[in-house]
C-alpha cells in the first residue's frame, strides 16, 4: 500500500504536454525526495527507459530492478523484514496513453509514512463506506419502523374515536401485523366487556326504577286518604322521591343512546316550541318566561334529549325560585343555549354532591351533563349574584349560528 500511495503522488509530477515527457517534483514531496539523505528514494522512467527523475544512490540502485529488464506492472521487495519499513517497489502507470515506470524505496521510513497509509486505508475502505452504509441502514430502519408502526397509529386514532355505547364501533384489524392485530383484538374484547357492563347497569337501573315506582304510587294513594298536615308533607317528600326515581331511570337510559338517532336539529325552534308548551304552567306558578335569540343554531342532535334537558332546567328554575321570577331561555350566537333566572341563588331539589371540578351538581344536573357529553358539548352551571345560569355549549364545528 505504501508503494501504491507513493507512486500515485509522484505520478502527479509527470507532464506529457510537450514534445517529450517531463517530470517536476511536486512541492509536497520535495522534503522526501528532494535529496539523497532523506531515507526515501525514487526513480521515474518513461516507456523507452529514459530516466525523468532520480535521487537514487548506488545503494538504492541495487534494490531496483535492472533498467534493461522488462518491468512488471507491480513489484515489491522487502529489504529488511519488520519495522521500521525498509523496502523497494515499483509500478507501471499509464498517463496520456504512455507508460511510465515509477520505483520507490525507503530505508527505515523516517517520516512514518506507513501511518498515513493506514489512515488512508481506514478512510477509504472503512469510514467513508461505513458512513454511507450507516446512512442507508438508518434510513431503511426508520422507514421500516415507520411502516411497521403505521397500523399502530391508525389503531390509536380509531381507539380515540371509539364509542363504547355503539356496539358497531370497533378497531379494524384488517391489514394489521399479527402482533398489532392481537393487541387490537384484545382492546375490542375489552370494549365489549365495557358495553356489557353498561348494558347490565342500564338494566339494573331500569329494573330498580320500575320496581320502586309501583309501591310509591300505592303509598301516595294511601296518603291521600289521610287528612293530616304530616300526610301532606309526606306526599311532598314522596313526590320528590318519585322525581328522583324518574331521573335515575332517565340517567340509566342515556347509556344506551344510539348515535344513529342524530339529526340536524334547529335549537331555536325546539326551544320555542318547548316554551309554548310550558308557558301556561309557568304562569300558573306566578313566574314569567321569555325566549331570546341572537342567531339560528342548527346542530346534529337528538332533539328529544335536548328538549328534556331544557325542560329539566326550566322546571327546576320555576320550582325553586320565588314568585315573580323571570326565566329566560336564550340561544346565543356562540353556539350556546341556556336557561337563566334572576331570583337569587338557586335551590336544586337534589342533594348537591361536591365533584372533583368543584361544581355542585345533583343527579338532575348530572343528566343534563350526560346529555351534553353525548352531543360532544359542554354543560356549565354557575351561580350569580342575581340568580343562576345553566348553559349548554355546542362545538362550533358541529353547528352554525346565522345572524
Amino acid at each position: 500500500m505504501l508503494v501504491e500511495q507513493e507512486v500515485s503522488e509522484l505520478a502527479k509530477g509527470i507532464g506529457t504536454g510537450g514534445v517529450s515527457p517531463t517530470f517536476e517534483l511536486p512541492l509536497e514531496l520535495v522534503d522526501r525526495y528532494g535529496s539523497q539523505t532523506t531515507g526515501y528514494f525514487a526513480r521515474i522512467r518513461d516507456g523507452s527507459g529514459r530516466i525523468l527523475f532520480s535521487n537514487c544512490t548506488e545503494q538504492c540502485t541495487e534494490q531496483f530492478l535492472p533498467a534493461d529488464l522488462k518491468t512488471p506492472d507491480f513489484w515489491l521487495r522487502i529489504i529488511e523484514p519488520g519495522k521500521p519499513l525498509t523496502l523497494a517497489g515499483g509500478e507501471t502507470v499509464e498517463i496520456a496513453h504512455q507508460p511510465f515506470i515509477l520505483e520507490i524505496a525507503t530505508i527505515g521510513d523516517p517520516d512514518k509514512r506507513v501511518n498515513a497509509v493506514l489512515w488512508n486505508e481506514v478512510t477509504d475502505h472503512m469510514i467513508v463506506p461505513m458512513g454511507i452504509l450507516v446512512v442507508f441502514v438508518l434510513g431503511a430502519t426508520l422507514l421500516s419502523i415507520t411502516t411497521a408502526l403505521r397500523p399502530v397509529r391508525r389503531a390509536a386514532r380509531e381507539a380515540a374515536a371509539i364509542d363504547a355505547a355503539d356496539p358497531q364501533s370497533r378497531l379494524d384489524t384488517i391489514g394489521m401485523p399479527l402482533e398489532v392485530a392481537q393487541l387490537a383484538g384484545a382492546m375490542n374484547e375489552a370494549f365489549d366487556r365495557v358495553r356489557h357492563l353498561m348494558q347490565a347497569q342500564k338494566l339494573l337501573t331500569s329494573a330498580i326504577a320500575h320496581e320502586v315506582r309501583t309501591p310509591l304510587a300505592i303509598i301516595k294513594l294511601e296518603l291521600e286518604r289521610i287528612v293530616h298536615p304530616r300526610a301532606r308533607k309526606a306526599e311532598k317528600d314522596l313526590d320528590d322521591l318519585v322525581q328522583f326515581v324518574q331521573q335515575l331511570s332517565a340517567l340509566g337510559n342515556l347509556d344506551g343512546v344510539d348515535r344513529k338517532q342524530f339529526q340536524s336539529t334547529n335549537i331555536n325552534k325546539l326551544a320555542e316550541g318547548l316554551i309554548e308548551s310550558l308557558a301556561p304552567w309557568v304562569y300558573q306558578t306566578y313566574h314569567s318566561i321569555a325566549f331570546e335569540e341572537s342567531g339560528q343554531l342548527i346542530v346534529p342532535a337528538i332533539g328529544s334529549l335536548i328538549r328534556d334537558a331544557l325542560r329539566n332546567l326550566i322546571e327546576n328554575a320555576v320550582k325553586h325560585t320565588q314568585a315573580g321570577t323571570l326565566i329566560t331561555v336564550r340561544v346565543g350566537e356562540d353556539s350556546t343555549v341556556g336557561v337563566y333566572d334572576n331570583a337569587g341563588p338557586p335551590r336544586w331539589p337534589e342533594t348537591p354532591v361536591e365533584r372533583d371540578d368543584g361544581n355542585m351538581r345533583g343527579i338532575g344536573l348530572e343528566i343534563i351533563d350526560r346529555i351534553a357529553t353525548i352531543h360532544g358539548s359542554a354543560f356549565r352551571f354557575e351561580k350569580t349574584r342575581n340568580g343562576s345560569n345553566a348553559v349548554i355549549s355546542f362545538p362550533m364545528h358541529g353547528g352554525r349560528s346565522i345572524d
